[in-house]
């Protein structure tokens, strides 16, 4: 089927040649490993000096410190809007809400001849986020990655962020972090402030885990200093997979994939339907509704090198196949009795359920972490949770008469793997402390 010269968006009929391209890797392609590399190396070994440098190269502000002072916390808050205020509010008490139980349990098993195991869960100590600040500002992607630390009890959290032209900070990205709680944040972006992190400098405190999302210089970073700390998942481009009949009105269907469109010209916004006249009048509503978008340009790239809408036999069973087989990282299920269908996905990372669960929905205001899997990788993780800021440790306590039950089993599977010194250390304690 041939796209013409006013559709933005590539319409073909779903068959199984199309597999390949649908979990074919997308996202940057652009080669910044050794810059990236040259940057790690240089904050690392100069410190401050290095972060300065490249604050005036690549933000073009000269900066005579890092840290947020008091005056410019209370100048951003004099900027926010008291309404604008209470909604970050009601958004940050809906996340709490939805992440609170997902709080970790101590728990111990005691069993015959005193033998007690367990498991503790401890905050990680030193955590940093790391906000964009480019096309837009993302407050709420401030709420999402902090308030799930604040839950884990993380006691150390600071915030990074590239500073804008005057040298400030997005005056919405600190009153978010207001209502989160933090109070340290630094004037730094891109791979130089990952490095900071990660090192340390003079300023900027190292910490124990990086988490948040940033363009391909910030993604690298991550991948090399990861082992140094611990990394959340390196996030690509947004993406969003509809599955829609042609019960919908295909204006809104076309407005929920242009919210994701809008994100970046590497993002990704897919339907899958069986009417084939509905697929057609949800091009025809793109093309419209572009027109009157205020950043047309980057939804248009985004649809044009990504979009992808798909006619299949109308048969559920093949959408819910092609969901799973894309693991996309937002899922909207557009149907009646949506929820008969929650078990069948197998692969997504956040799963929007009806007519009226659209994806913003999820990335403000319902609860659920908006920081997902993204590239397919939703076939192996998971969105950001509690979790992400816990450790754990097991632990085992034995006595004598307990260990010298098991002792022959430990001896016979360390004989059977080769490790004479690992039954040596079993049996040792019963030859050397013969009564």
């Amino acid at each position: 089927m041939n796209q013409s010269d006013t559709q933005v968006i590539r319409i073909l009929r779903w068959d199984e040649t199309l597999r390949s391209e649908l979990t074919k890797h997308r996202g940057s392609h652009a080669d910044v490993s050794v810059a990236v590399q040259t940057i790690l190396h240089a904050v690392r070994t100069e410190g401050d000096a290095a972060l300065f440098r490249f604050t005036q190269q690549f933000d073009h502000v000269f900066l005579s410190g890092f840290e947020v002072s008091g005056d410019e916390w209370d100048a951003g808050m004099r900027q926010i809007d008291p309404a604008f205020l209470k909604i970050l509010e009601q958004a940050a008490d809906n996340i709490r809400r939805y992440h609170e139980p997902q709080k970790r349990q101590n728990y111990t098993l005691r069993q015959e001849n005193g033998v007690v195991l367990g498991k503790i869960f401890r905050p990680i100590e030193k955590v940093g986020m790391y906000v964009p600040n480019g096309t837009a500002a993302y407050p709420s992607t401030v709420l999402m990655d902090l308030i799930p630390a604040r839950i884990a009890g993380c006691s150390e959290i600071i915030m990074v962020t590239p500073p804008s032209t005057d040298g400030n900070v997005h005056p919405a990205i600190l009153a978010a972090a207001k209502v989160c709680g933090i109070r340290h944040i630094f004037k730094v972006g891109g791979a130089q402030a990952i490095a900071a992190l990660a090192y340390g400098t003079e300023t900027i405190p190292a910490v124990h885990k990086i988490i948040g999302p940033g363009n391909a210089y910030v993604a690298e970073a991550k991948r090399q200093v990861h082992g140094i700390v611990s990394t959340d998942t390196v996030a690509g481009p947004s993406e969003v997979l509809i599955i829609a009949d042609g019960n919908n009105d295909p204006g809104i269907v076309a407005a929920d994939m242009l919210a994701q469109a809008e994100h970046d010209p590497d993002a990704s916004a897919m339907l899958v339907t069986g009417d084939e006249g509905f697929a057609h009048a949800a091009a025809e509503e793109l093309s419209k509704q572009l027109a009157v978008l205020p950043r047309k340009e980057i939804a248009e790239a985004s649809l044009r090198n990504n979009g992808l809408i798909l006619i299949t036999d109308g048969n559920m069973d093949t959408a819910l196949e092609i969901a799973n087989l894309v693991a996309p990282e937002h899922l909207e299920i557009c149907v009646d009795e949506p929820m008969q269908y929650l078990d069948r996905i197998r692969n997504a990372g956040s799963i929007f359920l009806g007519r009226f669960s659209p994806e913003p929905l999820g990335d403000y205001m319902a609860g659920p972490n908006h920081t997902l899997p993204t590239g397919g990788s939703a076939r192996f993780s998971s969105p950001l949770s509690v979790d992400d800021f816990v450790t754990a440790s097991q632990f085992t306590c034995y006595t004598r008469e307990a260990l010298e039950k098991i002792a022959p089993s430990i001896v016979r599977f360390a004989e059977e793997e080769g490790l004479q010194g690992h039954a040596r250390s079993i049996l040792s304690r019963f030859e050397r402390n013969k009564s």
